[in-house]
């Protein structure tokens, strides 16, 4: 299942009491282990990456509480653990409906645990990485649990920093306690320490006006960005000038609001409305298939990502 699902059953209160998290993004299978497992006065045993010990694990789950609660185990890891003990864990969970396992499994054999056990209680969760309504989302979440008074289009602001990482955007939040207002961009610029030297929204459109980007690019990597995540910003970047022009093409003007999820000052809007309908379908269509194309290529082992970024970049502006 994915995580729309599992939010539907949290709300429902239909929730098995054990699961397999795993998936691209490591923000919500952390996120979503710490919401399946907050339970006062329990008995948990966490185990992380090469601490695992099977024996362990199988004795917290089949002895009795030392708090008289639940027991609760939650295992970490890059690693897979043997499907065996799995399923023994899961069979002590099925027995005894007071304990809870959550195995969050931070590999990239996705496969592996997509059906591996429909026949039991398991909850097989894959969580892909947020679209930016959910970055947005999750960052106002965090937000307000803090008591900090920060407005969608200002997270944005928060989220290019960090190109589009939400763990990174959630984990700078404490830093606008020290405020007893509300959070301007400029308080981000301030306290924040990301690419606020180099604007990424800035390189992207040189690259889409077909203008000379190699020295900016270089300013980037400089700053320790990785190039994986740069073809990710530009791929997003593209996704968002797509729907402004489709929704301009349906709709004859841009509403941000229902465009992006969240409304943006007119000059934000009148910008990327311009630059959206520069570029036919087609073309969308082509940057997007080359883009995902180079980031596949740059998550092979061994290989120059930073020639591949490069040679993307100049395929990019042939195809404008």
């Amino acid at each position: 299942m994915y995580k729309n699902e599992l939010d539907k059953h949290i709300q429902n209160g239909s929730i098995s009491n054990n699961f397999v998290l795993f998936g691209e993004s490591d923000f919500l299978i952390d996120m979503y282990t710490e919401k399946l497992t907050n339970i006062e006065e329990a008995s948990s045993l966490k185990f992380y990456h090469d601490e695992y010990d099977f024996n362990s694990a199988k004795a917290h789950l089949s002895q009795a509480s030392l708090f008289g609660g639940q027991n609760i185990l939650i295992i970490k890891s890059e690693k897979k653990v043997p499907k065996k003990d799995l399923d023994v864990f899961i069979d002590y969970c099925e027995k005894n409906p007071e304990n809870i396992f959550v195995y969050a499994y931070y590999g990239s054999d996705h496969k592996t645990y997509t059906k591996a056990f429909s026949k039991k209680s398991t909850m097989s969760i894959r969580f892909f990485n947020p679209n930016q309504g959910e970055a947005i989302f999750s960052v106002s979440q965090v937000a307000r649990d803090k008591h900090i008074n920060i407005d969608n289009y200002t997270i944005t602001h928060l989220l290019q920093i960090h190109n589009g990482d939400v763990a990174l955007a959630c984990n700078e939040i404490d830093k606008f306690r020290v405020y007893d207002r509300a959070i301007t961009i400029k308080d981000i610029d301030n306290l924040v320490f990301g690419l606020a030297q180099v604007n990424i929204d800035d390189f992207i459109k040189k690259i889409l006006n077909k203008k000379d980007f190699k020295t900016e690019l270089q300013n980037i990597l400089e700053h320790g960005e990785d190039e994986i995540r740069i073809v990710t910003a530009i791929t997003t970047y593209l996704t968002q000038l797509y729907m402004f022009n489709i929704y301009i093409r349906v709709n004859g003007a841009p509403n941000a609001l229902e465009i992006l999820g969240y409304p943006a000052p007119k000059f934000v809007v009148d910008e990327k409305a311009a630059l959206s309908l520069k570029f036919k379908p087609h073309t969308y269509y082509k940057l997007h298939e080359l883009l995902l194309s180079s980031e596949l290529k740059m998550k092979s082992s061994s290989v120059d990502k930073s020639a591949i970024l490069l040679s993307t970049l100049i395929r990019v502006q042939k195809l404008l």
